[in-house]
Protein backbone atom coordinates (compact mmCIF):
# COMPACT_ATOMS: atom_id res chain seq x y z
CA UNK A 1 0.00 0.00 0.00
CA UNK A 2 1.05 3.42 -0.11
CA UNK A 3 0.48 5.21 2.62
CA UNK A 4 2.18 4.32 5.37
CA UNK A 5 0.51 3.00 8.62
CA UNK A 6 0.82 6.06 11.33
CA UNK A 7 0.29 4.71 14.98
CA UNK A 8 -0.91 6.51 18.08
CA UNK A 9 0.53 6.43 21.20
CA UNK A 10 -0.54 3.95 23.38
CA UNK A 11 -3.97 4.63 24.94
CA UNK A 12 -6.01 3.11 27.51
CA UNK A 13 -9.43 0.83 25.90
CA UNK A 14 -12.58 1.82 26.02
CA UNK A 15 -14.74 0.45 28.96
CA UNK A 16 -17.46 -1.90 28.55
CA UNK A 17 -20.35 -0.83 27.39
CA UNK A 18 -23.45 -1.81 27.49
CA UNK A 19 -24.76 -4.87 25.51
CA UNK A 20 -21.85 -7.45 24.45
CA UNK A 21 -18.28 -6.68 24.84
CA UNK A 22 -16.50 -9.20 23.90
CA UNK A 23 -12.40 -8.42 23.87
CA UNK A 24 -9.71 -10.48 24.03
CA UNK A 25 -6.97 -8.54 22.72
CA UNK A 26 -5.01 -6.64 24.74
CA UNK A 27 -3.94 -2.99 23.56
CA UNK A 28 -2.17 -2.10 20.97
CA UNK A 29 -0.73 1.01 19.12
CA UNK A 30 -3.24 1.92 16.88
CA UNK A 31 -5.67 -0.58 16.93
CA UNK A 32 -8.89 0.75 15.62
CA UNK A 33 -11.63 0.41 17.92
CA UNK A 34 -9.31 2.45 20.24
CA UNK A 35 -8.89 5.17 17.72
CA UNK A 36 -12.93 4.91 17.13
CA UNK A 37 -13.76 5.51 20.87
CA UNK A 38 -11.31 8.36 20.54
CA UNK A 39 -12.92 9.94 18.17
CA UNK A 40 -16.66 8.89 18.59
CA UNK A 41 -16.59 9.51 22.24
CA UNK A 42 -18.72 6.65 23.25
CA UNK A 43 -17.97 3.32 23.87
CA UNK A 44 -19.82 0.22 21.15
CA UNK A 45 -23.29 -0.97 22.04
CA UNK A 46 -22.08 -4.72 21.01
CA UNK A 47 -18.07 -5.37 20.20
CA UNK A 48 -16.41 -9.24 19.36
CA UNK A 49 -12.77 -9.09 18.56
CA UNK A 50 -10.67 -11.65 18.14
CA UNK A 51 -7.33 -12.62 18.59
CA UNK A 52 -5.87 -10.77 15.14
CA UNK A 53 -7.92 -7.77 15.48
CA UNK A 54 -10.77 -8.47 13.64
CA UNK A 55 -14.15 -8.14 14.70
CA UNK A 56 -17.37 -6.58 14.52
CA UNK A 57 -18.43 -3.47 16.60
CA UNK A 58 -21.97 -1.94 16.83
CA UNK A 59 -21.49 2.38 17.48
CA UNK A 60 -24.21 4.47 18.12
CA UNK A 61 -22.66 7.88 18.40
CA UNK A 62 -23.42 11.77 18.46
CA UNK A 63 -22.13 14.13 15.35
CA UNK A 64 -18.75 13.99 14.49
CA UNK A 65 -16.40 16.79 13.48
CA UNK A 66 -13.15 15.40 14.10
CA UNK A 67 -9.78 13.82 12.00
CA UNK A 68 -9.89 10.13 12.10
CA UNK A 69 -6.14 9.09 12.28
CA UNK A 70 -4.62 6.39 9.95
CA UNK A 71 -5.25 2.97 11.66
CA UNK A 72 -4.18 -0.75 11.37
CA UNK A 73 -6.80 -2.44 10.32
CA UNK A 74 -9.58 -1.79 6.91
CA UNK A 75 -12.73 -0.06 8.31
CA UNK A 76 -16.14 -1.33 6.64
CA UNK A 77 -19.19 0.68 8.41
CA UNK A 78 -22.35 -0.06 6.94
CA UNK A 79 -25.57 2.11 8.38
CA UNK A 80 -28.74 2.62 9.96
CA UNK A 81 -30.60 5.25 10.95
CA UNK A 82 -32.11 8.81 9.26
CA UNK A 83 -30.88 9.99 5.82
CA UNK A 84 -28.51 12.74 6.36
CA UNK A 85 -25.63 14.30 4.02
CA UNK A 86 -21.55 13.91 4.99
CA UNK A 87 -18.15 15.36 4.03
CA UNK A 88 -14.70 13.22 4.11
CA UNK A 89 -11.75 15.63 3.56
CA UNK A 90 -8.54 13.83 2.84
CA UNK A 91 -5.80 16.35 1.83
CA UNK A 92 -7.69 18.76 -0.75
CA UNK A 93 -9.68 15.97 -1.80
CA UNK A 94 -13.57 16.49 -0.63
CA UNK A 95 -16.02 13.80 -0.74
CA UNK A 96 -19.56 14.48 -0.39
CA UNK A 97 -22.69 11.64 0.23
CA UNK A 98 -25.45 10.60 1.81
CA UNK A 99 -25.78 8.36 4.62
CA UNK A 100 -28.80 6.24 4.22
CA UNK A 101 -29.78 2.20 4.64
CA UNK A 102 -27.69 0.50 1.78
CA UNK A 103 -24.77 2.51 1.55
CA UNK A 104 -21.11 1.75 2.61
CA UNK A 105 -17.96 3.52 4.03
CA UNK A 106 -14.65 2.15 3.75
CA UNK A 107 -11.61 3.24 5.42
CA UNK A 108 -8.50 1.56 4.09
CA UNK A 109 -5.72 0.55 6.44
CA UNK A 110 -3.29 3.89 6.56
CA UNK A 111 -6.16 5.99 5.08
CA UNK A 112 -6.62 9.74 7.86
CA UNK A 113 -9.55 11.87 7.17
CA UNK A 114 -11.58 14.61 8.48
CA UNK A 115 -15.17 13.55 8.46
CA UNK A 116 -18.32 16.00 9.28
CA UNK A 117 -21.32 13.83 9.95
CA UNK A 118 -23.88 16.76 11.42
CA UNK A 119 -26.29 14.33 13.04
CA UNK A 120 -26.14 11.16 15.31
CA UNK A 121 -25.36 8.13 13.34
CA UNK A 122 -26.19 4.40 14.30
CA UNK A 123 -23.48 2.15 12.55
CA UNK A 124 -22.15 -1.39 12.47
CA UNK A 125 -18.22 -1.77 11.74
CA UNK A 126 -16.14 -4.44 10.52
CA UNK A 127 -12.59 -4.16 11.25
CA UNK A 128 -10.39 -6.14 8.64
CA UNK A 129 -6.99 -6.72 8.86
CA UNK A 130 -5.35 -6.90 5.93
CA UNK A 131 -4.27 -10.21 6.00
CA UNK A 132 -7.61 -11.84 6.35
CA UNK A 133 -8.31 -10.33 3.16
CA UNK A 134 -5.00 -11.38 1.39
CA UNK A 135 -5.75 -15.12 3.19
CA UNK A 136 -9.12 -14.98 1.39
CA UNK A 137 -7.95 -13.47 -1.91
CA UNK A 138 -5.00 -16.06 -1.91
CA UNK A 139 -7.77 -19.27 -1.07
CA UNK A 140 -10.19 -17.88 -4.04
CA UNK A 141 -7.34 -18.04 -6.81
CA UNK A 142 -6.45 -14.55 -6.40
CA UNK A 143 -2.73 -13.59 -5.25
CA UNK A 144 -1.76 -10.08 -6.19
CA UNK A 145 -1.52 -7.85 -3.16
CA UNK A 146 -4.61 -6.27 -2.18
CA UNK A 147 -5.45 -2.85 -1.87
CA UNK A 148 -8.90 -1.68 -0.96
CA UNK A 149 -10.57 1.22 -2.28
CA UNK A 150 -11.98 4.32 -0.01
CA UNK A 151 -15.79 4.81 -0.22
CA UNK A 152 -17.87 7.58 1.39
CA UNK A 153 -21.82 6.05 1.11
CA UNK A 154 -21.45 4.26 -1.55
CA UNK A 155 -24.29 2.12 -2.84
CA UNK A 156 -23.98 -1.76 -2.19
CA UNK A 157 -26.93 -3.10 -0.33
CA UNK A 158 -25.39 -6.59 -0.38
CA UNK A 159 -22.44 -5.34 2.04
CA UNK A 160 -24.55 -3.16 3.77
CA UNK A 161 -27.57 -6.00 4.68
CA UNK A 162 -24.32 -8.70 5.14
CA UNK A 163 -23.03 -6.16 8.00
CA UNK A 164 -26.26 -5.07 9.46
CA UNK A 165 -27.25 -8.51 10.23
CA UNK A 166 -24.68 -8.99 12.90
CA UNK A 167 -25.53 -6.34 14.45
CA UNK A 168 -28.37 -8.49 16.43
CA UNK A 169 -26.87 -11.92 15.76
CA UNK A 170 -24.43 -12.23 18.78
CA UNK A 171 -26.20 -14.63 21.00
CA UNK A 172 -24.40 -14.68 24.23
CA UNK A 173 -22.80 -18.21 23.41
CA UNK A 174 -18.78 -17.91 23.01
CA UNK A 175 -18.96 -21.22 19.96
CA UNK A 176 -21.57 -19.65 18.36
CA UNK A 177 -20.96 -15.83 18.26
CA UNK A 178 -16.62 -16.97 17.24
CA UNK A 179 -18.35 -19.50 14.40
CA UNK A 180 -20.38 -16.44 12.89
CA UNK A 181 -17.88 -13.83 13.17
CA UNK A 182 -15.09 -15.65 11.99
CA UNK A 183 -18.12 -17.06 9.09
CA UNK A 184 -19.18 -13.46 7.99
CA UNK A 185 -15.92 -11.81 7.90
CA UNK A 186 -14.32 -13.99 5.47
CA UNK A 187 -18.03 -13.70 3.52
CA UNK A 188 -17.32 -9.97 3.78
CA UNK A 189 -13.99 -10.43 2.17
CA UNK A 190 -14.89 -12.06 -0.30
CA UNK A 191 -17.65 -9.40 -1.10
CA UNK A 192 -15.05 -6.60 -0.75
CA UNK A 193 -12.75 -8.50 -3.25
CA UNK A 194 -15.46 -8.60 -5.83
CA UNK A 195 -16.60 -4.71 -5.45
CA UNK A 196 -14.55 -2.65 -3.76
CA UNK A 197 -10.72 -2.92 -4.95
CA UNK A 198 -8.67 -1.36 -7.96
CA UNK A 199 -8.74 -5.03 -9.69
CA UNK A 200 -11.86 -7.23 -8.97
CA UNK A 201 -11.32 -10.53 -7.43
CA UNK A 202 -13.56 -12.64 -9.53
CA UNK A 203 -14.68 -15.55 -7.06
CA UNK A 204 -15.48 -18.82 -9.22
CA UNK A 205 -18.82 -20.47 -8.25
CA UNK A 206 -19.12 -23.97 -5.69
CA UNK A 207 -17.85 -26.75 -7.43
CA UNK A 208 -19.07 -29.56 -5.21
CA UNK A 209 -19.31 -30.14 -1.36
CA UNK A 210 -17.89 -32.39 0.96
CA UNK A 211 -16.68 -35.58 0.47
CA UNK A 212 -19.13 -37.73 3.32
CA UNK A 213 -16.01 -38.37 5.39
CA UNK A 214 -15.43 -34.89 5.86
CA UNK A 215 -18.95 -34.09 6.17
CA UNK A 216 -19.23 -36.59 9.00
CA UNK A 217 -16.21 -35.31 10.66
CA UNK A 218 -17.11 -32.08 10.73
CA UNK A 219 -20.84 -32.84 12.29
CA UNK A 220 -18.82 -34.74 14.68
CA UNK A 221 -17.29 -31.48 15.71
CA UNK A 222 -20.40 -29.19 15.68
CA UNK A 223 -21.99 -31.52 17.65
CA UNK A 224 -19.44 -32.36 20.19
CA UNK A 225 -19.48 -30.73 23.84
CA UNK A 226 -19.54 -26.77 24.13
CA UNK A 227 -16.09 -26.66 25.46
CA UNK A 228 -14.92 -27.94 21.84
CA UNK A 229 -13.15 -26.16 19.08
CA UNK A 230 -15.84 -25.45 16.56
CA UNK A 231 -14.00 -22.55 15.35
CA UNK A 232 -13.83 -22.41 11.07
CA UNK A 233 -10.29 -22.06 11.82
CA UNK A 234 -10.69 -25.85 13.38
CA UNK A 235 -13.22 -26.85 10.98
CA UNK A 236 -11.36 -26.56 7.64
CA UNK A 237 -7.79 -27.76 9.38
CA UNK A 238 -10.36 -31.08 9.72
CA UNK A 239 -11.41 -30.69 6.66
CA UNK A 240 -7.94 -30.35 5.28
CA UNK A 241 -9.12 -27.43 3.47
CA UNK A 242 -8.90 -23.49 3.48
CA UNK A 243 -12.19 -21.50 5.38
CA UNK A 244 -13.17 -19.69 2.55
CA UNK A 245 -13.14 -23.69 0.68
CA UNK A 246 -14.79 -25.36 3.82
CA UNK A 247 -17.49 -23.07 4.42
CA UNK A 248 -18.40 -22.90 0.68
CA UNK A 249 -18.64 -26.62 0.52
CA UNK A 250 -20.42 -27.12 3.80
CA UNK A 251 -23.17 -25.23 2.46
CA UNK A 252 -23.27 -27.45 -1.05
CA UNK A 253 -23.61 -30.33 1.21
CA UNK A 254 -25.83 -29.55 4.00
CA UNK A 255 -27.76 -26.46 2.67
CA UNK A 256 -26.09 -24.53 5.97
CA UNK A 257 -23.43 -22.49 6.51
CA UNK A 258 -21.38 -24.06 9.84
CA UNK A 259 -22.89 -21.12 12.43
CA UNK A 260 -26.73 -22.04 10.91
CA UNK A 261 -26.04 -25.47 11.12
CA UNK A 262 -24.73 -25.38 14.68
CA UNK A 263 -27.29 -22.70 16.00
CA UNK A 264 -30.14 -25.23 14.70
CA UNK A 265 -28.63 -28.28 16.56
CA UNK A 266 -28.34 -26.06 19.65
CA UNK A 267 -31.85 -25.43 19.37
CA UNK A 268 -33.10 -28.83 18.71
CA UNK A 269 -30.71 -29.84 22.09
CA UNK A 270 -32.15 -27.06 24.03
CA UNK A 271 -35.96 -28.27 22.57
CA UNK A 272 -35.26 -32.00 24.09
CA UNK A 273 -33.97 -31.00 27.33
CA UNK A 274 -36.87 -28.34 27.76
CA UNK A 275 -39.19 -31.16 27.19
CA UNK A 276 -37.44 -34.60 28.53
CA UNK A 277 -36.13 -32.90 31.41
CA UNK A 278 -37.11 -31.17 34.64
CA UNK A 279 -33.20 -29.58 34.39
CA UNK A 280 -33.97 -25.47 35.05
CA UNK A 281 -33.41 -23.17 31.92
CA UNK A 282 -30.14 -21.49 33.74
CA UNK A 283 -28.54 -25.01 33.75
CA UNK A 284 -29.94 -26.03 30.26
CA UNK A 285 -27.96 -22.10 29.19
CA UNK A 286 -24.95 -23.77 30.84
CA UNK A 287 -24.76 -26.92 29.40
CA UNK A 288 -25.27 -25.35 25.61
CA UNK A 289 -22.76 -22.72 26.91
CA UNK A 290 -24.67 -19.54 26.94
CA UNK A 291 -22.82 -17.05 28.76
CA UNK A 292 -26.39 -16.19 30.90
CA UNK A 293 -30.36 -17.52 31.07
CA UNK A 294 -30.71 -14.03 29.79
CA UNK A 295 -28.29 -14.90 26.43
CA UNK A 296 -30.06 -18.14 26.12
CA UNK A 297 -33.74 -16.82 26.63
CA UNK A 298 -32.88 -14.16 23.91
CA UNK A 299 -31.12 -16.49 21.51
CA UNK A 300 -34.15 -18.94 21.77
CA UNK A 301 -36.90 -16.72 21.79
CA UNK A 302 -35.39 -15.17 18.35
CA UNK A 303 -35.79 -18.62 16.69
CA UNK A 304 -38.67 -19.57 18.27
CA UNK A 305 -40.82 -16.53 19.10
CA UNK A 306 -41.06 -17.66 23.25
CA UNK A 307 -38.86 -17.89 26.06
CA UNK A 308 -37.65 -21.39 27.17
CA UNK A 309 -40.03 -21.41 30.19
CA UNK A 310 -42.96 -20.38 27.39
CA UNK A 311 -42.09 -23.24 25.44
CA UNK A 312 -41.79 -25.44 28.51
CA UNK A 313 -45.16 -24.66 29.71
CA UNK A 314 -47.11 -24.80 26.50
CA UNK A 315 -45.56 -28.15 25.39
CA UNK A 316 -46.91 -29.94 28.35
Amino acid sequence: MSKPVLHHPLREPPPAATGTYQNTVPVAEGRPDVEMARVLGTTPFRMALDSSGAGIAHWKHKPLHDVVEPMTHHVIMAYSGAMQRIERRTGRSVAIGTFRPGVVIIIPEGSSSRWDIPKPADIVVLYLPRKTIQRVADQAGGGAPIDLLERTAHPDPITSRLLLSAADVLDGSAALDTLFRQQLTDLLATRLLAAHTGSPTPIGPTTGGLSPTVLRRAIERLRSDSDADVSLAALATDAGLSRFHFCRAFKESTGLSPHAWLRQHRLEQAMNMLRDTDASVVSIAAALGYGSQTAFAAAFRKLTGETPSDWRRRLR
